[in-house]
């Protein structure tokens, strides 16, 4: 499928929060037309180390009115809400969309997989064996990607760059996401 030069894409990114303290979590998602406009918002929360996260965001994504404009989700994280883990691929596919994962480093599973441990989650060390091997990609990003190429994947990560190496969806993500769970978002500014 071609890119096209404006992709609609969903940015996904959770909230900060306390471990031990806070029950649950925001999650945030920017749907934007390219890097420079803001098309929708959605707010949900998930419990956090909440089990199901795939499930859940496959049915938020799914029920959203701006569903139909999508042409890509990207990820800031095979995780949300602490120790939720995503099926990337299994995600893509319920979605029928291209999921793809965005790090500012290269993400490294055995941190990941040793929390996991500890935390007795032992069923979703898979989910993290399931992950799309990240690519480098121009700018110094990582990215894995799901129902797509890899080379599709760099293109709409790059379609929707703006201020920053992230991609503006994700990075609004972010930042909302952070002042829904603070009050305020903490970013460079």
């Amino acid at each position: 499928m071609p890119v096209p030069p404006r992709p609609h894409l969903l940015g996904i990114d959770d909230g900060p929060f306390e471990k031990g303290v806070s029950a649950d979590v925001p999650i945030v998602g920017v749907m934007m037309e390219g890097p420079d406009l803001v098309e929708a918002v959605a707010i949900t929360r998930f419990p956090v180390d909440g089990d199901g996260l795939t499930a859940y965001l496959a049915g938020w994504v799914g029920e959203l009115r701006f569903r139909p404009a999508l042409q890509g989700v990207l990820l800031g994280g095979i995780t949300a809400a602490g120790l939720g883990v995503v099926d990337v691929p299994l995600l893509a596919e319920r979605l029928g969309l291209p999921v793809i994962v965005v790090n500012r480093r290269k993400p490294r599973d055995e941190p990941l997989l040793e929390a996991l441990r500890s935390a007795g989650l032992h069923g979703r060390r898979e989910l993290v064996t399931r992950a799309p091997e990240p690519r480098l990609l121009k700018g110094g990003l990582y990215a894995g990607a799901a129902g797509t190429t890899p080379e599709e994947a760099a293109r709409l990560v790059q379609a929707c760059r703006g201020k920053s190496d992230l991609p503006e969806p994700l990075r609004l993500a972010h930042l909302i996401a952070a002042a829904v769970a603070r009050g305020e978002s903490r970013g460079r500014p």
